[in-house]
């Protein structure tokens, strides 16, 4: 029952008093819910079974498609530029993606993808190819086939440009030092028709390439085939020059049984060359596919080993294992029942996550792996939430009735969940738009993970936690949800009441001397920037026999790269960074380190041109900036703008404590630290805001109370939800720096500053911001029925406060 706004204090309530509403014996069926919050429960528990049996059916009939980085392969960036005759815009790089498409297919590369990225971007995808130089070159190439008549030949290249008509002078590949002289184009790639690897097991002329010309094209063979045939046998004149790429490829004479004037005709024809099996067939590949309409330059090449693709999942998998038993251990440790139903929630969230990856097509990498892992967090986050809310309604009024507590906990939790959720929806799409590689997959998996954590946490948890509460022997013992118990945090904090706010300048001090010891290292140290932002090579070696880092780079140096950054990495690995490394000379590395190493193969190869690189830099500057802009605009919208330039003030402070941390440690600052990076500021809004909700919610109940006051009783009534939740992440993201090898070392790292830190900074930075911005900037007084005090507003008032009076007895509270 509620009582009237000036009714004054009430009587100490007896338990013993058969009229008292609170008396147990006297409630007939306690707990028992109203039709429409029956409706409302039945409701929940369908949509938890229908999400839970599509997942478990998705999951079962489909397979995750896995990214290049977990299952070995090449990764290729092209961009399209200018030719004298067509602009690279989207309809000349849609054409050669359609000419790159049939070159890949003719590869026979299993399971190949090839996709426009931008207007003048393309994608090629090939899995299982592990010699990226090769693969370049037959889908890199520009391919303009074209055949010419050979008008004499001569022993130096003449110097002289092609000319308008195609006539111009190239090496002999039949004659090294000879030259021969072509005449202009007779025929070019456009009248191919078909071409084909063929072993010609008749002539015994070995590999072959067998070209089916159109019909004009096959007249015009015709006819520079029958002019060379009137030349004299041995005449460079009776040779017909075939190039590609302004290189002879072949240059047959044509065979003594042609007819002068007549020529080869049948539309069709043999080159030959001395082809190897692989060279018929990428120069086939080259033929059919056709001239590219644009030039193309490679801006960025990945490759990544089967074996180091395999320990990856292996690794990922065990730290994602290890991590969700310990969350679900430590929640259910501190909320008995009600953790051990959120940690089957967790399991669901994996299935759920899983399925949803699936069915939307996204590809799995492995920073998406980690996102998949790090959602987990999330997850708890809410589910902590809920039930520290359930906890302080249970304490504040206890009841035999724990629907009530449990259903106030979901109610009141709603808020926060949203907001904080929403502010790292933020961060994650931001990763989606301007993220490249596999860091685009961790936008993608995080924003399933964070989309899932809620539907888990406010729709299938309460399910589970509403069929429990509503047992009989659960209600008997209500010790047994966990709700029921002060927890050993918030028994600290009744007994130690600490007023966290008033030393707000000292927190402050203290912060900006952090700030100012990042920046040292900022300024002093620098930034080792990766090579996606500085452009450059970055190979990884493995070696049969170890090899220390000194070795290393005095065989590299000694094979003609004395700049290059040298590194050891993983087991027995070594890492080699330069900032321009041909194909070639990659070989000539990789043979300086077989002497010292024995056997050398390659794990990761990461080539970033130095425009993209310079594209990169800024995109993340971007992508920093616009993070800072829309949380400030999201939370100047839930809140007042001096609560939004707080959050947003903690969450520069945190990410410049972990800028600083990597300058003074020397780690990379690559694509997966802007990961980790944009996480960061998700997290770290996300715990403000939580506080920030009990602040607004303080403000509501008295808008006269001193802000300093309320910001306190929020920190306080929050910290045990800020310590259990920060527990359950680095749970997740320890286990992923110990297992996940050196991939994501160095994220999780990040990212256990972030947590750290961001817990810090929401008590000791976010707060005494806001309450020095509000007394210089104080919110306009209520008016009309705002303005009334708790006494006055029914309904309105915290339940741990309540019982914190009646026990001072000052009446009982109902």
């Amino acid at each position: 029952m509620s009582r009237a706004p000036n009714s004054g204090a009430l009587k100490p309530s007896n338990p013993s008093n058969p009229s008292n509403p609170r008396n147990p014996s006297k409630r007939s069926k306690p707990g028992r819910p109203s039709k429409p919050a029956s409706r409302a429960a039945l409701w929940r528990a369908v949509v938890a079974l229908c999400v839970v049996a599509l997942s478990l059916y998705v999951a079962l009939t489909q397979t995750a498609r896995l990214g290049l980085d977990l299952r070995g392969g090449t990764h290729i960036v092209l961009e399209t530029k200018d030719s004298p005759t067509v602009k690279a815009d989207a309809a000349s790089t849609d054409r050669a993606l359609e000419v790159l498409r049939q070159r890949v297919d003719a590869l026979g590369v299993a399971e190949p993808g090839i996709a426009r990225s931008g207007e003048k971007r393309i994608i090629v995808e090939l899995p299982g190819v592990q010699d990226p130089r090769k693969a370049a070159e037959v889908i890199g190439r520009t391919a303009q086939l074209t055949v010419h008549p050979v008008a004499g030949e001569r022993p130096d290249p003449g110097g002289k440009k092609p000319a308008a008509d195609g006539s111009r002078t190239l090496p002999d590949p039949d004659r090294p030092g000879n030259h021969l002289v072509l005449g202009p184009t007779a025929l070019s790639g456009a009248g191919v028709k078909d071409a084909e690897a063929r072993l010609d097991q008749q002539s015994l002329a070995g590999w072959t390439v067998s070209l089916d010309f159109r019909d004009k094209a096959g007249d015009a063979w015709a006819r520079v085939t029958g002019k060379a045939a009137c030349a004299p046998q041995g005449a460079p004149e009776r040779r017909v020059a075939i190039t590609l790429d302004d290189k002879i490829i072949s240059a047959p004479g044509v065979n003594p049984d042609v007819r002068c004037e007549v020529g080869i005709t049948g539309g069709e024809t043999q080159i030959t060359g001395g082809f190897s099996r692989t060279e018929a067939r990428d120069l086939a590949a080259l033929v059919k596919g056709g001239a590219l309409p644009v030039p193309v330059d490679i801006v960025e090449q990945r490759t990544v080993g089967p074996t180091l693709g395999a320990d990856a999942i292996a690794a990922s998998t065990q730290a994602a294992l290890i991590g969700i038993a310990l969350t679900a251990l430590f929640i259910t440790v501190v909320y008995r029942l009600l953790g051990a139903l959120a940690a089957l929630a967790l399991v669901l969230y994996g299935l759920i996550s899983y399925a949803a990856l699936v069915a939307l097509g996204a590809t799995l990498t492995l920073p998406g792996l980690a996102g998949f892992v790090l959602a987990i967090g999330m997850a708890v986050d809410a589910n902590v939430l809920v039930f520290e809310r359930a906890r302080e309604e249970y304490l504040g009024v206890r009841s035999t009735d724990l629907a009530k507590p449990v259903r106030t906990g979901f109610a009141k939790a709603w808020s926060a969940v949203i907001d904080s959720n929403v502010t790292t929806l933020l961060a994650a799409g931001l990763l989606f738009f301007f993220a490249t590689g596999p860091v685009k997959g961790f936008g993608v998996t995080l924003c399933i993970g964070v989309l899932a954590s809620m539907v888990t946490a406010l729709v299938i948890t309460r399910v589970l936690a509403d069929f429990a509460v509503a047992r009989h022997v659960v209600r008997r013992r209500p010790a047994v949800t966990g709700i029921a118990s002060t927890g050993r945090v918030r028994t600290w904090l009744a007994r130690r009441d600490p007023d966290l706010v008033r030393h707000r300048r000292r927190w402050l001090g203290a912060s900006a001397l952090l700030v100012a010891v990042a920046v040292a290292g900022i300024a002093l140290r620098g930034l080792d920037f990766g090579v996606e932002f500085t452009g450059g090579r970055l190979v990884e070696y493995s070696t049969s026999r170890s090899v220390d880092a000194d070795t290393a780079r005095g065989a590299v140096s000694d094979a003609g790269f004395p700049r290059a950054v040298v590194q050891e990495s993983g087991d027995g690995g070594i890492t080699v960074r330069t900032e321009r490394l041909t194909d070639d000379e990659q070989r000539r590395v990789m043979a300086a380190l077989e002497e010292p190493g024995g056997t050398v193969a390659v794990e990761r190869d990461e080539l970033i041109g130095p425009s993209l690189g310079a594209e990169l830099r800024q995109k993340a500057l971007v992508a920093l900036g616009i993070a800072v802009a829309a949380q400030l605009v999201y939370l100047s919208v839930r809140f007042r703008w001096t609560l939004a330039a707080a959050a947003v003030s903690a969450m520069v402070h945190d990410v410049l404590l972990v800028v600083g941390l990597f300058a003074w440690l020397g780690k990379p600052i690559d694509s997966v630290f802007l990961a980790a990076v944009l996480t960061v500021i998700g997290y770290s809004v996300n715990d403000t805001v939580v506080v920030f909700d009990r602040v607004r919610e303080g403000r509501r109940r008295d808008p006269r109370a001193d802000l300093a006051a309320v910001a306190n009783r929020a920190v306080v009534r929050t910290l045990p939800r800020t310590v259990n939740t920060g527990m359950g992440a680095l749970f997740i993201l320890t286990a992923l720096a110990a297992l996940g090898g050196d991939s994501l070392a160095d994220f999780s790292l990040a990212l256990i500053a972030g947590v750290v830190v961001g817990m810090a900074s929401t008590v000791f930075t976010a707060v005494p911001i806001a309450v020095a911005l509000e007394r210089r900037s104080p919110a306009p007084p209520p008016s009309g029925r705002g303005d009334r005090s708790t006494a006055e507003v029914p309904g309105l008032f915290s339940p741990l406060a309540a019982r914190g009076s009646k026990e001072r007895g000052s009446g009982a509270v109902v």
